[in-house]
């Protein structure tokens, strides 16, 4: 179980990067296109962590092996750009209005707040006190969130 571990690990990182440069190109690509995304259609994002929290909750497999898609890079691609859809809203905005070489700043500092994010989780999820129960509930609690979270969104549709 060990040496899935660094595989798990590059995958949520991997994961994680796809999804924030997704909200990123997205919103540079509006923002260029000088195009306003309605916020009902970013609301419309909560169906991704909502089917996954679904999923999960009614997967055959064991409460402590999460089923493989929950760990694939795609799936944490997916919550993350639907916990983050509303992102799209505020950096839209903000980039139509600046240059160029502050789009590319802001880039570059959402990538090493995104590589910090990464380590920091990582280090709670292996910190020899907290690590164990994170493990633990972890995996039973995500439906759970997955769900919430894309119900709030959802929320937002509405």
């Amino acid at each position: 179980m060990l040496s899935a571990a660094p595989a798990n690990a590059a995958r949520v990182v991997a994961g994680t990067y796809l999804g924030i440069g997704a909200l990123y190109a997205v919103s540079v690509a509006a923002a260029l296109a000088a195009a306003a995304i309605p916020a009902g259609y970013l609301a419309l994002l909560g169906l991704v962590p909502l089917a996954l929290g679904l999923r999960l909750l009614f997967a055959k497999e064991g409460p402590d092996e999460p089923p493989p898609a929950a760990q694939g890079v795609f799936a944490i691609a997916g919550i993350n750009i639907a916990a983050g859809g509303d992102n799209i809203g505020v950096y839209t905005p903000l980039f139509a209005t600046t240059a160029g070489e502050a789009i590319s700043i802001y880039g570059a500092v959402f990538a090493l707040l995104t590589g910090a994010l990464c380590w920091a989780a990582h280090r709670l999820v292996t910190h020899p006190a907290l690590g164990a129960p994170v493990r633990r509930w972890g995996p039973r609690l995500v439906p759970w969130v997955l769900v919430a979270l894309g119900l709030w969104i959802l929320a937002g549709a509405l």
